[in-house]
């Protein structure tokens, strides 16, 4: 069974999984938000030793590749980058919105036919979010929504579905009115990479390392500074 590293500091959670095959064997994870920076590698570091595995026992590196925060994003996936160059190990990509529904699907009994629809909070109303079914198979794209009465109204016409992530709660008032919606708050976490990892492992679906990007959602634009002389 492979050793595998998962990363995810898409949000303000920063967090640090080494599964062997589908055994979670070490954890690192804190809510503190805006430590990405400091605390990713020697959470890496920490997870390895307790584990008693060297980096060159990797046999892969899988990362939360977004929608999400943009300096998150570029932490985690410069990071990621780094150590699969210089271990020569291929990189997985896991979409976060993903990570967001395996999560929930661990923490909630799944009905059959049930939907799952991550979210990620946009600011406003507006959030980005997928649709997956409980196979974790996605069954909608995901794009930046702005949710008024009358969204996923197609979906809920024939399906329950669960809302979830952290943009979910903020969605409550307005979803919550069909009585197919439901709502989930799992915070998302490396640890809920763990099987979507592997099967991508075991299925050889490997990212270009050189070029590999992480996907943002929207296009990042830098605020002004307010600082006199900067500008």
């Amino acid at each position: 069974m492979p050793y595998i590293l998962s990363i995810d500091t898409s949000t303000e959670i920063c967090s640090v999984a080494l599964s062997k095959g589908t055994e979670q064997v070490a954890f690192r994870e804190t809510a503190e938000g805006r430590s990405h920076a400091k605390i990713l590698l020697p959470f890496i570091e920490e997870t390895l030793k307790e584990a008693a595995v060297a980096p060159e026992q990797l046999q892969a590196v899988a990362v939360s590749m977004g929608p999400g925060s943009y300096t998150g994003l570029r932490i985690g996936v410069s990071t990621a980058k780094g150590l699969c160059f210089s271990l020569g190990i291929p990189l997985i990509a896991v979409p976060t919105l993903q990570i967001m529904a395996a999560g929930t699907r661990k923490a909630v009994p799944m009905e059959p036919e049930m939907l799952l629809c991550p979210m990620l909070d946009a600011r406003r109303m507006e959030v980005f979010a997928a649709m997956y079914n409980v196979d974790l198979q996605e069954v909608m794209p995901f794009s930046a929504k702005i949710i008024e009465e009358g969204s996923f109204a197609e979906a809920l016409a024939e399906h329950k579905v669960l809302f979830c992530g952290n943009g979910a709660e903020k969605c409550r008032e307005i979803l919550s009115k069909n009585a197919n919606a439901c709502f989930d708050h799992t915070p998302i976490s490396a640890r809920n990479m763990v099987e979507i990892a592997l099967q991508k492992f075991e299925n050889q679906q490997f990212e270009d390392v050189a070029y590999c990007e992480p996907i943002y959602g929207k296009e990042y634009v830098a605020a002004k500074p307010n600082v006199k002389g900067l500008h």
